[in-house]
């Protein structure tokens, strides 16, 4: 066989088909071939992260949250040390209790609700706080002193103010959340000591009462957006940026001791806004309120705030048990840990005799010497021990005021 020019047509099954109809064949191939492959679409959402309604809302609210570092004071009564060995001297004497108090910090979360720098947090965060100092460091990380003014126990929450300062950014309580279920919820606040956290989840419940210890708590917003410890008194709100509540609780065990997942609750907005009036009435009645660590203080707080020492006056009882010289000096009670006093070897059982080159015989005289010592000064305090039999051990120390 013989072939000739081009093949111009090729046998298929038998069948006799011309280039023209291979062409064809091969078209609808390459048509069936692209249809198969996608082609996107275009999206009807918005690509840049920036305009994503929750992040517009924690750029909006963000700044008038705060992180809270409080000192508070634990308070406890013990029998005092010196007892057994005065009970050896006198029988049946036994002096009054001793109260030991520590210094204890704790960090929470708050937000700004004026422009004055008024501040919402839980009262569990500042409990007893007014007695020592409480700090609040804003979103841009600037550190301020404030004072607590009041609060309210049974719902857990207090009002603060940042001293001397105003022209704060806030969270209005005029326009608070609709709160309805299911809708978006965002935690912000001091999560676990990380400043400026937040957390997302919905609004799971309305009306919830929880116990925890002895508390009873009515009226809550559940959340499964996590709530963590130093979240507690930060804000939760929507994504329009609007009151949903104050973070308060987490259930991280049922009572019969099962482990839940994404329990947490918070305190409704418009219990907020109703208790931040009263708590208003009350700051406008202070209107000469000092700060934590003013001179107005209880001055045994001075010793102690300065210096990190408690002291008690020696009774006549106490002086001829210890055979000291009577109608001298102030005893030290108690010396905080690490605290200036301890530094620079000041013990418990020590008498202190002198502040500067004042003689002092009581603790309301120390007091007042030390009414006008701010921190980072230096007070020089004469202490040892001086005994009716001559014996003298004493020493001058420089203590400089934290």
């Amino acid at each position: 066989m013989q072939y000739r020019g081009t093949l111009n047509a090729m046998v298929l099954g038998g069948a006799r088909i011309d280039a023209s109809t291979t062409a064809i064949i091969l078209l609808f191939a390459v048509q069936s071939l692209l249809a198969q492959t996608p082609t996107p679409l275009p999206s009807s959402s918005p690509t840049d992260p920036a305009s994503e309604p929750v992040v517009l809302a924690v750029a909006k609210v963000m700044p008038a949250v705060v992180n809270i570092n409080a000192e508070r004071v634990v308070r406890r009564q013990i029998r005092d040390p010196f007892e057994d060995f005065a009970a050896e001297f006198f029988g049946t004497y036994r002096s009054q209790p001793r109260e030991v108090r520590q210094r204890l910090q704790s960090l929470g979360s708050g937000f700004i609700v004026d422009p004055a720098g008024y501040i919402v947090t839980n009262e569990h965060v500042v409990q007893r706080a007014a007695d020592l100092r409480i700090e609040v460091t804003t979103s841009d990380g600037k550190v301020y002193n404030a004072h607590y003014i009041t609060g309210d126990p049974k719902k857990d929450l207090a009002f603060i103010k940042i001293d001397g300062k105003s022209g704060f950014p806030f969270i209005n309580l005029d326009n608070v959340s609709p709160n309805l279920l299911g809708q978006t919820v965002i935690v912000l606040g001091n999560s676990v000591g990380y400043g400026s956290s937040i957390s997302r989840g919905v609004l799971s419940g309305l009306k919830r009462d929880i116990t925890i210890g002895d508390l009873e708590y009515k009226d809550l917003l559940q959340t499964d957006a996590a709530i963590n410890p130093g979240n507690s008194g930060g804000p939760v709100v929507d994504i329009a940026g609007r009151l949903v509540g104050v973070s308060s609780a987490k259930m991280a065990f049922t009572p019969q001791g099962v482990p839940t997942q994404g329990v947490g609750f918070a305190i409704p907005a418009e219990t907020v806004r109703e208790a931040v009036k009263g708590f208003k009435a009350v700051a406008q009645k202070q209107p000469s309120a000092q700060p934590n660590g003013s001179s107005n203080q209880p001055a045994a707080a001075n010793a102690d705030r300065l210096f990190g020492m408690q002291l008690q006056d020696l009774t006549s009882e106490l002086t001829d048990a210890f055979g000291l010289v009577p109608g001298r000096g102030v005893l030290v009670s108690a010396v905080e840990p690490e605290s200036p006093a301890a530094e620079i070897g000041v013990e418990r059982g020590l008498v202190i005799y002198r502040v500067g080159r004042h003689d002092v015989n009581s603790v309301k005289s120390i007091e007042a010497l030390l009414e006008q010592v701010q921190s980072g000064m230096t007070v020089d305090f004469t202490v040892g021990i001086v005994r009716s039999d001559g014996t003298r051990q004493i020493q001058t120390v420089p203590l400089t005021a934290r």
